[in-house]
């Protein structure tokens, strides 16, 4: 055989013809694969500018040279980073659970820079609105009111709604009215004003030229109310119905009613008609807050008086609407001569007294119908006595000038009233701590079954005790709230301690604190467990969960408030403003710079602001302080320069 026909018998088996077309498909098939992913355009990466491409420009570009196609992105695939050690700050443990154990960082003395001022009398700036579209404002350098709005309380003092009243018979013209105008102007001290005596002095004498004001001393001279010594006023302690003094007044009331038991089961109470507040003043040292509420009405300066003492007051009037304070908020509730008719009208002030005093709490009444024999004296204590009888009221003790009733533990006295007793419950979906521009009720209020608000521990321990009326309000957790409360005061607690240690919170004299934006009261908490020797007005904004009857459980003050509104009381009320998250909260709802001048308004001169809130609002809110005039700096927070919170202290000048 040929080695010619081996070689061309080989070519023509079927398995080389295999391995060739298999060779060749193959070559084909990357060929085609390289040529067309060249070619591929990447939609996603290329500027959104190409697609607006005119028409023309689309032919030209048909005739001229294709362009290079883009390089084909390159993925770097990296491993992912490892998580930051960082310190636990929330309150949520690791197994997801609610928690009081976190830690929030300290201040560092060192790195706190002293508080600057500037002298611009204008300022402009920017911030972020919520949309995170940048807003930019500009805010004026305030003027300063007129003199004669040294005292001016704007919803108290709006004449132009008084006279459009229908009535003044029932005391509307004492309730708010506030104007549609915000106060566009600082409120200027009176003439000769001094930085205010220091408590406990405060509370027997004050500067004549803080409370220019005489009409107490030429009404009430021979009462041991008040009296004026050189340079200033004098306060003996006394009363129209205790001359001898409040420290025996209250002695006897001990006498009287041994279960009372101020600083212990009695913590909390309200002097009605308070005149200059001595009854609230000495209860004090009796550890018993006493929030002390009247009218501004012909002796308008008595509440200015008590304030600038340095005991709790406030603005308040028993006329149509509800008082701003919750259900079952004090243990005891105080009318010495205070001008009021109780049973007028079915009784619906002593209803609204009912409302307010918690159960098993007491009614202390010390006026001329109680110990005076004049035929129409005598007829009022009748009246008295049916209407406290009818509202299941008993009268524990009549002694001298002074009568006491209490309130019941429960609902079963009601409930065992005949059919049609007046005045009836109140219905069961009437909601008892709706306050805000809510009329008064003539009926009786009903107590909570579970008995919440009836067994809050006695003091001190009640301060930090989960009261049961926690379980009540109306908010986004239910099984985590005791957890809340406690974080809640820890977090104040350390908080404040780094404020008394870092600003020298200690030098400074507190006494007259507001908080505009209390929650659960854990700031005012802090302050009492460090020694702050102060009272602090607890404000539950009405834009938040109504928490006002667990401040009031815990043993402190408060009212409810919107802050798109003037607060009810005068000028130079607090020595501290404490706001956080509150502005950028109500940014929302309303005017910053209004608020803030509303602040001013109750600052004290030589008073301090403190505002934490987010860092997007420092600027403006800074910008807003040095137009009013405070010297203002913004400081970190205990979490650090990169925390999203800031700290603006302000200072207002004497």
């Amino acid at each position: 055989m040929k080695l010619s026909d081996v070689g061309l018998d080989a070519v023509k088996t079927p398995r080389l013809v295999k391995v060739i077309a298999f060779a060749f498909i193959s070559i084909t098939t990357i060929f085609l694969f390289n040529h067309f992913s060249d070619s591929f355009s990447y939609p996603s990466l290329i500027s959104s500018s190409n697609n607006n491409v005119s028409e023309s420009a689309q032919t030209n570009a048909t005739a001229a040279s294709p362009s290079p196609p883009p390089p084909r992105p390159r993925l770097k695939i990296s491993p992912p980073p490892l998580p930051p050690t960082v310190v636990r700050t929330g309150i949520i443990d690791e197994n997801g659970a609610m928690s009081d154990s976190f830690e929030i960082g300290v201040f560092d003395p060192d790195t706190i820079d002293e508080i600057k001022t500037t002298g611009n009398s204008s300022s402009s700036s920017s911030s972020e609105d919520g949309d995170g579209s940048k807003v930019a404002f500009r805010i004026e350098k305030l003027r300063v009111c007129d003199k004669r709005k040294t005292d001016h309380i704007p919803c108290l003092d709006n004449e132009e709604e008084i006279k459009r009243l229908n009535s003044t018979d029932r005391g509307e013209n004492y309730e708010r009215h506030c104007p549609k105008n915000n106060l566009a102007c600082l409120i200027p001290p009176p003439d000769g004003y001094k930085k205010p005596i220091p408590w406990p002095q405060s509370r027997d004498k004050i500067w004549f030229n803080n409370v220019p004001h005489t009409r107490l001393v030429e009404d009430k001279g021979g009462q041991n109310w008040i009296r004026r010594e050189k340079d200033k006023f004098v306060f003996p302690g006394g009363g129209t119905q205790f001359i001898h003094g409040a420290d025996h007044y209250l002695d006897q009331i001990s006498q009287m009613v041994p279960g009372i038991t101020f600083g212990e089961r009695t913590r909390v109470a309200l002097d009605i008609g308070c005149g200059v507040a001595s009854f609230g003043a000495f209860l004090m040292q009796r550890n018993t807050t006493t929030l002390s509420v009247a009218p501004k009405d012909v002796h308008e300066n008595q509440i200015q008086f008590a304030l600038e003492r340095g005991v709790p007051a406030m603005v308040a009037v028993f006329a149509t609407r509800r008082l701003l304070y919750p259900s079952q908020a004090f243990e005891m509730i105080h009318c010495s001569r205070c001008r009021i008719n109780w049973t007028r009208d079915d009784g619906i002030l002593l209803l609204e007294v009912n409302r307010m005093l918690r159960a098993g709490g007491y009614f202390v009444w010390a006026a001329q119908p109680v110990y005076k024999h004049e035929d129409n004296l005598q007829e009022q204590w009748k009246e008295m006595v049916d209407l406290t009888n009818r509202i299941c009221w008993e009268l524990i003790k009549k002694e001298g000038y002074i009568a006491v009733w209490r309130k019941p533990l429960n609902n079963s006295c009601y409930n065992s009233r005949e059919a049609g007793a007046k005045p009836p419950l109140c219905r069961p979906d009437d909601d008892p701590d709706d306050v805000w521009y809510v009329d008064m009720k003539p009926c009786i209020t009903r107590l909570p079954e579970n008995g919440y608000g009836a067994n809050v521990s006695t003091w001190p321990a009640r301060l930090h005790d989960p009261p049961e009326r926690l379980q009540s309000i109306r908010m986004d957790a239910y099984i985590s709230r005791k957890e809340i409360m406690k974080a809640e005061s820890r977090f104040w607690f350390e908080t404040v301690e780094s404020y008394v240690r870092v600003f020298r919170w200690n030098e400074f004299k507190l006494r007259n604190v507001l908080d505009m934006k209390a929650g659960f009261g854990g700031f005012a908490a802090a302050l009492n467990d460090l020694g702050i020797d102060c009272w602090v007005m607890n404000v539950v904004p009405i834009s938040g969960f109504n928490t006002l009857p667990v401040i009031y459980d815990r043993g402190l003050v408060g009212t409810m408030h919107d802050w798109c509104e003037p607060f009810d009381t005068y000028p130079r009320t607090y020595d501290l403003i404490h706001a956080a998250f509150l502005l950028s909260n109500e940014k929302k709802r309303c005017n910053i710079t209004n608020i803030m001048v509303e602040m001013d308004r109750m600052l004290r001169p030589g008073g301090r602001v403190y505002i934490r809130d987010s860092l997007s609002l420092m600027d403006q809110l800074q910008q807003t302080a040095t137009a009013i005039g405070w010297k203002a700096g913004v400081h970190d927070t205990g979490e650090g320069p990169h925390a999203s919170v800031r700290i603006l202290i302000c200072d207002k000048g004497i």
